[in-house]
C-alpha cells in the first residue's frame, strides 16, 4: 500500500463506525503500520433523534478500535464544516443549482481538516476506507479507481488536490465490497452487516425538503410544459433538480399521454419550473465546466478521454477544448441526460483519474441528433 516501510509509518485512519474504514484498520495493522482511529463529528444534531447517528456511529467505531486494540480519538469540524461546505451547499441551491456537498466535503474535510489534525497528532499519513487506488509512478501520484465498479469513488475525490491526496493511504482499492464483508466477519466485527451510509455527508438520511425548508425560503412558482401551458404549482426551485420525476404532482393532464413528466429546466427569472414528457429534451450533449482541479500535470487541449457526469455513471466518450471565458467545454460523442449546473464533471482516462471541474451550463450543438 505503500513503498514506506511499514513498521516505522505511522497512520491515522479515519473511522467512521462502518465496515470499510474498519477493515482498512485492519488491513493497514496487519501490514505493520502503527494504527489509531479518528472519529470526526462534522455536524451538530438538533432535529431530535431520528436523524442523529453520530453517538450511534461513534460507539461502534469504538468497539471496532477495541476490538483491534488502537487508540480512537475525536475531534469535531463542525465549525469548519459549516463554514465550507454547508454554506456553499445552501448558496447553490438558492441559486437553482444542484450542488454536491460529498465531494466538497472529502476536498474542505476529509482530506484537508482531517489531514491538517492528523499530521498535528505526528501522523506520516492518513488512510480512509474509499474505494480508492493510489499508485506512484516516476515520483508522481496518481488516483486510480478502485477494482470494484460497483464502489469506485474517485467520482467524490476528484476536487482534492494531488497533493493531499499522496498523502493518503486507501486499503480497499484493491478489493470487492463483499470481500470487505467477508474480512470484517472473519474478524468478529459486530459491524460487519451494517448498512452502508448515504444522504448527505455528515449529516445522513432525512426528508431532504423538509430538511431543505429550515435554511432557505420556499417561493412558489407555476409548472409549466415546453410549450408554457400551466400543469400546477411548485414550493420553489430549490426542491427540484433536472430529470427528477417523484414529487412533482402531477397527474393526468388533458391533451397530454399517459407518461411521466420530468423536469426538463428551471427558469430563475420567470420562476417557472419546467417539466416535459419528451426524453429527448433532457438530452445535452455539452457542457462547460469551471473550478478545475487536475490531478495529472495540466494535459494540453484538445483533449480526448472520458467523464462521468454523475456518481456510478458508466465513462462516456468527450472532447476537452477551451472556451473564449477561460472555462473548458466539454462535448460528449453522445448526448448526456439531465446534465446538471453545480455537479462535477470528472474526467478519466482509462482508470486514472485526471480531475474534474463544476459544470456551469449545458445545451444541445444545433443540429445535433438531427
Amino acid at each position: 500500500m505503500t513503498d514506506c516501510a511499514a513498521s516505522s509509518t505511522s497512520v491515522i485512519v479515519g473511522m467512521s463506525g462502518g465496515v470499510d474504514s474498519s477493515v482498512a484498520a485492519l488491513l493497514l495493522l496487519e501490514a505493520g503500520y502503527q494504527v489509531a482511529g479518528l472519529f470526526m463529528k462534522n455536524w451538530d444534531e438538533d432535529d431530535g433523534t431520528e436523524y442523529c447517528t453520530a453517538q450511534a456511529d461513534l460507539e461502534d467505531a469504538s468497539r471496532v478500535c477495541e476490538h483491534l486494540g488502537i487508540e480512537l480519538q475525536t475531534a469535531n469540524f463542525a465549525a469548519e464544516y459549516w463554514d465550507n461546505v454547508f454554506e456553499s451547499f445552501l448558496a447553490e441551491y438558492a441559486a437553482g443549482r444542484t450542488p454536491n456537498p460529498d465531494v466538497l466535503c472529502n476536498r474542505e474535510i476529509k482530506f484537508k481538516q482531517f489531514a491538517d489534525y492528523a499530521q498535528a497528532l505526528g501522523a506520516d499519513a492518513i488512510a480512509t476506507g474509499h474505494y480508492v487506488r493510489g499508485k506512484w509512478t516516476d515520483n508522481a501520484f496518481h488516483l486510480l479507481k478502485g477494482r470494484d465498479s460497483n464502489k469506485d469513488q474517485s467520482y467524490f475525490l476528484q476536487a482534492v488536490p494531488n497533493a493531499q491526496l499522496a498523502k493518503c493511504l486507501f486499503p480497499l482499492g484493491e478489493l470487492e465490497k463483499t470481500t470487505v464483508r467477508e474480512i470484517a466477519d472473519k474478524a468478529g466485527f459486530h459491524n460487519h452487516r451494517k448498512k452502508d451510509s448515504t444522504g448527505i455527508c455528515f449529516i445522513g438520511e432525512r426528508r431532504f425538503s423538509d430538511f431543505l425548508q429550515r435554511y432557505l425560503s420556499t417561493t412558489p412558482g407555476k409548472i409549466r410544459d415546453m410549450e408554457g401551458m400551466t400543469l400546477g404549482e411548485h414550493i420553489g426551485l430549490p426542491y427540484y433538480t433536472l430529470g427528477q420525476r417523484q414529487g412533482l404532482g402531477i397527474g393526468g393532464v388533458q391533451g397530454h399521454a399517459e407518461a411521466p413528466w420530468y423536469v426538463a429546466a428551471k427558469d430563475r427569472a420567470t420562476g417557472d419550473l419546467i417539466v416535459s414528457q419528451d426524453p429527448a429534451d433532457l438530452q445535452r450533449d455539452w457542457l462547460a465546466v469551471s473550478e478545475l482541479n487536475w490531478l495529472v500535470e495540466s494535459p494540453e487541449l484538445p483533449l480526448e478521454c472520458s467523464a462521468k457526469v454523475r456518481y456510478r455513471q458508466s465513462d462516456q466518450s468527450c472532447r476537452i477544448t477551451h472556451r473564449a471565458d477561460g472555462q473548458l467545454l466539454v462535448t460528449f460523442a453522445r448526448p448526456q441526460r439531465a446534465v446538471t449546473p453545480g455537479q462535477y464533471a470528472c474526467f478519466y482516462d482509462g482508470d486514472i483519474c485526471l480531475g474534474g471541474g463544476v459544470i456551469q451550463t449545458t445545451g444541445v450543438t444545433a443540429g445535433a441528433g438531427a
